[in-house]
């Protein structure tokens, strides 16, 4: 039964890709105020479901410090895995990307596998950790999507093939999840190391990319409603691990 929500939350996760069109409908001032809420509160789920969620879970399974050595490998390995991918976030129009779209793909792609592999190993530990470890990610994702479809239609790509090569990449998703499941059922080692290196990409992916987005807003009242959005995001986290223990 946990594999059959595991699967759903990655199919879920994955035809978030088609958000892209949304940025088509929306006018860009509407879309820019959605955005910084999507990210303020995705950051703070972020935060929130590392620090709630997955560091606790990994200490209770291993309560050696080596837990926090992970959290810390994993914040370099995404700091590494940025670097090197070029994985490139669009907001408010800004995009950095003209002939880097492949390469876009292939770290959105990364990413996403890495995604399906945390919500996969959650789901083996608990139904509910699943659902709140992908609640935080679906949270990330709608803006990193948009954002994706935004590079690869200013990349030159037509609307309708960057959107389908944006599923494509988004299904590495499930792929991840079915391998994440299928490793941490049989592998104890595999569900430790996962749990902690999986909350530093967390960490790292809040801090480093949606907080400086949310830094960029000069507006004091948007940029006060972001804060409150960023505590709401670790708010909901705290309730979602109440409502876990």
């Amino acid at each position: 039964m946990n594999f059959i929500w595991a699967l759903g939350a990655s199919i879920v996760i994955s035809l978030i890709s088609f958000v892209g069109v949304a940025s088509l409908l929306l006018k860009e001032n509407v879309l820019n105020k959605i955005l910084l809420l999507l990210i303020g509160f995705s950051a703070g789920a972020l935060i929130g479901g590392a620090f709630l969620h997955l560091i606790p879970e990994a200490v209770e399974n291993n309560p050696h410090s080596e837990v926090y050595l992970f959290v810390i490998v994993g914040f370099i390995l995404f700091f590494i895995l940025e670097k090197y991918l070029h994985w490139r976030h669009c907001h408010k129009g800004e995009c950095a990307i003209h002939t880097f779209t492949y390469i876009n793909l292939v770290g959105d792609g990364v990413h996403n596998f890495i995604d399906g592999l945390i919500i996969g190993s959650a789901f083996v530990v608990d139904v509910n950790l699943g659902i709140t470890t992908s609640f935080a990610i679906i949270m990330h994702e709608i803006p990193q999507e948009i954002g994706d479809f935004g590079v690869l239609v200013y990349g030159g790509f037509s609307k309708n093939k960057a959107l389908f090569y944006n599923f494509l990449s988004a299904l590495t998703a499930v792929v991840g999840t079915v391998i994440g499941y299928a490793l941490a059922n049989t592998s104890d080692a595999f569900l430790k190391l996962l749990m902690p290196v999986a909350a530093g990409g967390f960490i790292y992916i809040a801090c480093c990319d949606l907080v400086p987005e949310l830094h960029k807003e000069r507006d004091i009242k948007k940029a006060t409603l972001s804060m409150g959005v960023f505590i709401l995001g670790v708010a909901f986290m705290c309730f979602a691990a109440t409502m876990h223990h």
